[in-house]
């Protein structure tokens, strides 16, 4: 079966489109998506076989990747998150929406969502309305990873129907959101005592201490 490939950019977004790919989600789908960065293959977090798929689909362990969550916002990321402090999280409130991933102490309930011994989890707030609206009209986070190119020139696969050629028949859909970066989000581990810089991207961190 191959996936649908819909069209749906950022200036206006079909909110028909929105709720038919939460709805996909919510059935246990598969999505890529665009995001203010790469593109990304993501799914309801709750629903394990989802999560399994995406495994299978790159090729990882779900007991020892580390996987990011996309929120909507900042308001229900203390439900998977131990206390942040307070200057991490004004760093959070000046990074999103924005390229930026932070690597926090998971909660208790990340391990129980994803079957395994997350001791941490990434937080993604992307600034792209349509993930965004996915996440709301879903109601919960999607788990996200990037899709990645195996050229070794091109690190990230940034055009949609080339990714539809290679993908569609292995997700539920391909959203077209135009080309994306080919340069992913920085990545901050805020579980030490400094903030650490684990990977440069897009994001600038000075413009958020």
């Amino acid at each position: 079966m191959s996936a649908e490939f819909i069209r749906l950019y950022e200036e206006n977004p079909d909110p028909r489109q929105i709720r038919h790919i939460s709805q996909i989600l919510r059935d246990g789908g598969v999505v890529i998506y665009p995001t203010d960065t790469v593109y990304g293959l993501g799914c309801d977090i709750t629903n394990q076989r989802a999560i399994e798929r995406i495994c299978q689909i790159k090729g990882i362990n779900p007991k020892k990747h580390n996987f990011s969550f996309i929120c909507a916002d900042l308001s229900n990321i203390a439900f998977y998150t131990r206390v942040i402090s307070k200057p991490v999280f004004k760093m959070m409130k000046k990074a999103f929406p924005g390229p930026f991933t932070f690597i926090l102490e998971a909660s208790t309930e990340v391990p129980k969502i994803l079957h395994s011994r997350k001791k941490t989890v990434g937080i993604r707030v992307p600034d792209h309305r349509v993930p965004r609206m996915l996440v709301e009209e879903l109601g919960q986070p999607i788990l996200t990873t990037s899709i990645v190119d195996e050229d070794e020139v091109i690190e990230y696969s940034t055009d949609p129907e080339l990714i539809f050629e290679k993908y569609a028949n292995l997700v539920d859909v391909v959203i077209d959101g135009g080309y994306g970066q080919n340069v992913a989000s920085t990545v901050l581990d805020c579980t030490g005592e400094e903030v650490t810089v684990l990977r440069e991207g897009l994001g600038q961190v000075e413009d958020i201490i």
